[in-house]
């Protein structure tokens, strides 16, 4: 199986979840590839952030959405397809577990993989 970050950046966000507030949140798209099927999935990960110092990313508060799953392989034109949904996407997911995500403020550079 191979699993990849086709995308990962941290925004600051704002959600309270199991009753803990969170600052941050870590958005993914990832992609698995396992005997000739693909997905690929947006996910969010909603953690404290409670100082600049504080990246503890919590596994709780965790919502994801499939994009995509078939036979196929993983491809260029398939990536940005699904990173160019990819923020709508997030705060979809992030809307349905009480919170938003600050796009327009982001907490370390993105990671392409």
């Amino acid at each position: 199986m191979k699993d990849i970050d086709v995308f990962e950046q941290y925004f600051e966000a704002d959600c309270v979840y199991n009753g803990i507030a969170r600052h941050a949140a870590a958005v993914k798209l990832n992609m698995t590839s396992e005997e000739g099927n693909i997905t690929y999935k947006v996910c969010v990960i909603f953690f404290p952030h409670n100082d600049e110092t504080d990246y503890l990313v919590t596994y709780d508060a965790y919502g994801e959405k499939i994009l995509y799953e078939a036979k196929g392989r993983r491809s260029r034109k398939k990536d940005e397809q699904y990173l160019a949904v990819m923020p709508e996407t997030a705060q979809k997911i992030a809307a349905d577990m009480g919170g938003k995500i600050f796009f327009d403020k982001p907490l370390i550079e993105a990671r392409r993989g």
